[in-house]
């Protein structure tokens, strides 16, 4: 699997197999994620406040996308300033879920290396 796959599908970064967030999914704990991956043993928090820097990529994956639903709902379809901000926040609360989860599954694999290696591994070794 590739890393731009891994990262939507929340795979493990180390060996791209394990999960990132525990299932099945819980709308009371959208961002549970297991203590370490289930495959190799990779810590999914590797130290305390580790997913501040994914709260910046949340904000501006966010902040560009909503522009790319406002901008032609303004000047191509002439929608009211009013109209816009309700449409924009309909589709942010929509995605906000999902949005928070991808932002923290590209920041883990920011910093987390893939080892090919690491997959053929068992998580207690």
């Amino acid at each position: 699997m590739n890393i731009i796959a891994s990262i939507f599908k929340s795979k493990c970064p180390k060996c791209r197999k394990g999960d990132l967030f525990t299932k099945p999914f819980d709308i009371k704990k959208p961002l549970d994620m297991p203590r370490n991956c289930e495959v190799c043993g990779q810590r999914t928090e590797p130290e305390p406040g580790f997913y501040f820097g994914a709260m910046f990529l949340s904000y501006i994956i966010s902040g560009f996308a909503l522009l790319f639903v406002a901008l032609p709902l303004v000047f191509v379809f002439d929608w009211s300033v009013n109209a816009t901000m309700v449409a924009v926040l309909f589709v942010a609360a929509v995605f906000y879920i999902k949005l928070l989860r991808l932002s923290r599954s590209l920041w883990i694999h920011i910093s987390v290396k893939y080892d090919p290696e690491a997959a053929n591994q068992t998580a207690s070794a």
